[in-house]
């Protein structure tokens, strides 16, 4: 029993640093860009690539990486993310001009994109059914822990080192993380279909063209933003058709015909969308309107952000004991009530700490739904399914907190500008409530979702 707790304690850990190093090089990034953007004489446009660049390679090669995961070995695939994530690091912190940068930013995205589907599929695939969501919840907590420290880490580093550091911690990580899983992960392997070289090449077209138009739709509408939206539409109905009428599809679509995957990964889409559209506007809000520092914006948000580390993990052992509906439904709920009460009482109160107990019921709410959606996810599907059913899932989170993110902005600037204090509220506020409008319109989706 106790080397058997000892040998699932590896899982958990080395599953969750993946998971945790692919979310922290999102969230490190950000505080470094002003001493990045000073550096390399450029624009905070073309910075915006080196930022947006990693997640659209994230996206646009996600289902392909865990194909390739399911035919050669999810631990193999898993360790190989983590080593070209690694030389991406590398090329990072020895870039001489943004254009160096952002390659290899795309390439750090090309192994973090099978790092975390791959990731969940081993832990998943490892562990028995009545300890998936207890796990499940520890790793989504310490996922989210780089919401927490990514951004004050990278501000400590860029402060007391340079900001080429927040890239070279990443090498000592990746190398024992690689030495370990190849020591600790049991392999596994999905079924081994052939890959389209058509379908690859739609799937990462599409995904790709929509994570960068709905990107592109936050600063500005312009022409190509739209035409590059509406020919990635396009291309991925064209893809959808194809997987439809395919022996061995990519994405199989007969997957969605199961109301739990579909109703889950639905609520994942409205769940990250509210969540992604709080995460653009609420550290602004705490600076335009507050008064605060970019410091104590970021330490303000640890009453939300902090939640998924204290709660996730008891929250992925309700899921156990209650079922994914249950527990997903509540965290659906908190999650709203909570941005709602934001929206409806930020007009009449102007200190932070009234904040303090609708952000907590808004962070508890959503270390509830994470793990509970990922378990109906991943427990809906064959075991040699795993890999595709989180890649799936994954692609949901991402394009749910890319359109939420647009559909804030666009509903800030409807209703309110950031011209002055009072013209931000108003537009904080509508931005709020369209966000708990959001995880609201998940419950229903929750429905669909078997305990």
């Amino acid at each position: 029993m106790a080397q058997k707790h000892h040998r699932s304690a590896w899982i958990l850990g080395l599953t969750s640093l993946g998971f945790f190093m692919a979310m922290m090089d999102a969230m490190i990034v950000t505080t470094a860009s002003t001493a990045i953007r000073t550096e390399f004489h450029i624009s905070v446009a073309m910075l915006q690539w080196a930022l947006n660049a990693y997640n659209i390679t994230i996206a646009a090669v996600l289902l392909v990486g865990v194909a390739l995961g399911e035919r050669w070995g999810r631990r193999r695939v898993y360790i190989l993310g983590i080593f070209i994530f690694t030389l991406g690091s590398i090329g990072c912190a020895l870039a001489t001009n943004i254009t160096v940068l952002i390659i290899a930013r795309m390439i750090e995205g090309l192994g973090a994109s099978v790092m975390t589907p791959m990731s969940m599929a081993i832990l998943t695939n490892t562990l028995p059914a009545q300890e998936r969501g207890r796990a499940l919840g520890i790793w989504s907590g310490i996922g989210g822990l780089a919401l927490i420290v990514g951004p004050s880490l990278g501000g400590l580093i860029v402060a007391k080192l340079t900001w080429q550091w927040i890239f070279w911690i990443n090498v000592p990580i990746g190398l024992i993380a690689i030495y370990l899983s190849q020591q600790q992960l049991p392999e596994s392997t999905g079924v081994a279909e052939k890959i389209q070289p058509l379908d690859a090449g739609l799937i990462m077209i599409t995904l790709a063209g929509l994570i960068w138009a709905l990107s592109a739709l936050t600063k500005t509408v312009t022409a190509t933003s739209i035409l590059v939206g509406i020919v990635s539409v396009l291309l991925g109905g064209w893809f959808i058709w194809r997987q439809k009428r395919s022996v061995q599809p990519l994405m199989p679509v007969q997957y969605f015909n199961n109301r739990t995957f579909t109703g889950a990964n639905l609520a994942t889409f409205l769940l990250y969308a509210a969540m992604y559209g709080v995460v653009f506007f609420l550290p602004q809000f705490l600076q335009i309107v507050l008064g605060g520092t970019a410091l104590t914006a970021g330490l303000g948000l640890l009453p939300w952000t902090g939640t998924l580390v204290v709660v996730a993990p008891f929250a992925g052992q309700a899921v156990d004991r209650f079922g994914s509906r249950t527990i997903a439904m509540w965290g659906l709920l908190l999650q709203g009530l909570g941005y709602l009460v934001i929206g409806l009482l930020v007009m009449t109160h102007h200190t932070y700490g009234w904040l303090v107990l609708p952000l907590m019921a808004a962070g508890i709410g959503l270390s509830m739904a994470g793990p509970a959606l990922q378990k109906a996810v991943l427990g809906s599907v064959p075991v040699t399914a795993l890999g595709k059913a989180a890649g799936i899932y994954n692609v949901f989170r991402l394009l749910g907190g890319a359109v939420g993110t647009v559909v804030a902005v666009l509903v800030f600037y409807r209703f309110g500008a950031g011209t002055t204090a009072t013209a931000f509220t108003l537009g904080f506020r509508a931005a709020m409530i369209s966000a708990a409008s959001l995880s609201l319109l998940g419950i229903m989706c929750c429905w669909q979702v078997n305990e």
